[in-house]
């Protein structure tokens, strides 16, 4: 694939970095000459200089050929302009950054889409709906459902008590008499390994499932972990990010939301209606401890200073609180979370990235999950019906060792498959892939 990005900033990097790995052509336009020295001196990108609405720029990065533009650079009018732009000059698809949340709206998207923009991303939505999504499970350190929920592949710590530990998965097979769950792949340390049959559980690994609903109880008491009912959550940081979390959930929580900056303060009661601003510094551990947080159900620490939110969080764990979440900027931090004690570090730039994803793909994706600090990605294939997947069973298909066919979803009702299982045209297949075996799963849904 022939790919633009526009913009070389910390998105625009990251972006140019996981998808030039994939062995695409990557043009990166910024018009800081010292930025795309950089870039390129890590990136093997095609980079040019200039203004990415210039007509003359664009046609220098060929988007006459061009099959996905992506704009993301810090102006959101820039992205729109330039995504229109590109469409009408032959960019397959076009994916536009925003900012504005209203530009969300259905109709307004449904406007852009008219004028050229295929897709609207906006990093922050993003992260406080993965925020959301992990407040809901307050035992998990990820989690994502399929279908309305009919499959969820989750990630749940070991306990010391867990019957799974210290066991192969042969071993405690009894224990999931049913089928009704399937170990994936284990986080121990900074590793991702793939489970088999011969794969021995420790204490403290992560181990990812893919699960149907009925199972969910029953393997979160396996690991030795219980969901605690979150009521009262405490956001630090009146950020877009910490701004938007409070306003996803101010309706079914009781949030309380920190602030340092009073000005800033004014202006955020002004978009909360249910959620308690306070004009406090929440590196403040006294005042933050007299305005409840050891009644605190969740803590998520939003600010832009990552190492700020990894203390916040791990002061908040310190004074009992459950479920705790530190946004983080530093890519190198993301797998520090399972050594340091705190239940899950987010950054918006990988979330936006695994977004994105679904475009580059091979074959019909319908989804691209993005584990925090594993290095795999969770795809959902519709199945075709002549793809390689649906002639053999699964069992002698020969998938690679790196990946697994986690799920199969069938007319709505979901499966977990094993050996004997057989996948059938207009099935969606969700595949569990270490990073480096993607390209060959690639060719069994094509």
């Amino acid at each position: 694939m022939r790919i633009i990005i526009t913009g070389a900033g910390d998105v625009g990097y990251h972006l140019a970095k996981m998808l030039s790995s994939e062995l695409q052509d990557i043009y990166l336009i910024d018009q800081d000459e010292a930025r795309l020295s950089y870039v390129q001196s890590h990136i093997d990108i095609y980079p040019i200089k200039g203004d990415a609405t210039s007509l003359e720029v664009l046609q220098e990065a060929k988007v006459s050929s061009c099959d996905l533009l992506i704009a993301v650079t810090s102006s959101e009018k820039t992205n729109l302009l330039v995504s229109i732009i590109a469409k009408k000059y032959g960019a397959k698809q076009t994916i536009a950054r925003i900012s504005n949340m209203e530009n969300l709206d259905p109709d307004i998207q449904s406007m852009y889409k008219d004028l050229g923009v295929n897709t609207l991303i906006s990093p922050v939505q993003l992260a406080a709906d993965e925020i959301v999504r992990l407040i809901s499970k307050s035992a998990f350190t990820d989690s994502f459902g399929f279908e309305d929920d009919s499959l969820s592949v989750f990630g749940l710590p070991i306990g010391d008590k867990s019957p799974l530990r210290d066991k192969t998965v042969e071993e405690s097979a009894y224990l999931n008499p049913n089928l009704s769950f399937k170990p994936i792949a284990i986080h121990r340390l900074e590793d991702t390994i793939m489970v088999d049959r011969d794969t021995k559980v420790l204490e403290n690994d992560i181990m990812y499932f893919m699960s149907a609903p009925e199972a969910i109880d029953d393997l979160t008491a396996l690991c030795d972990q219980s969901c605690v009912e979150i009521r009262n959550v405490m956001i630090m940081g009146g950020s877009r990010i910490g701004v938007r979390t409070a306003m996803l959930l101010e309706d079914t929580y009781k949030v309380i939301l920190l602030e340092a900056d009073r000005d800033k303060c004014e202006k955020i009661t002004e978009v909360l209606k249910n959620t308690l601003v306070l004009n406090i510094d929440g590196s403040n551990v006294e005042a933050i401890r007299e305005e409840g947080l050891s009644e605190m159900d969740a803590f998520i620490a939003a600010t832009g200073d990552s190492e700020r939110n990894i203390i916040s969080c791990l002061v908040a764990k310190n004074n009992g609180v459950t479920k705790t979440i530190a946004r983080v900027e530093n890519l190198d931090y993301i797998h520090l979370s399972q050594n340091i004690g705190i239940d899950t570090l987010i950054n918006k730039k990988i979330i936006a990235a695994g977004n994105i994803f679904k475009y580059v793909r091979k074959g019909d994706v319908d989804a691209i999950v993005s584990l925090h600090g594993v290095d795999a990605e969770i795809i959902e294939f519709n199945v075709k019906a002549k793809s390689k997947v649906t002639r053999k069973k699964i069992k002698n298909l020969k998938f690679p060792d790196n990946a697994r066919i986690a799920g199969v979803i069938r007319d709505g009702k979901g499966f977990i498959p094993f050996g004997d299982f057989q996948i059938e045209p207009n099935d969606k297949a969700i595949v569990f892939s270490l990073t480096d075996s993607i390209h060959k799963i690639e060719r069994f849904f094509l």
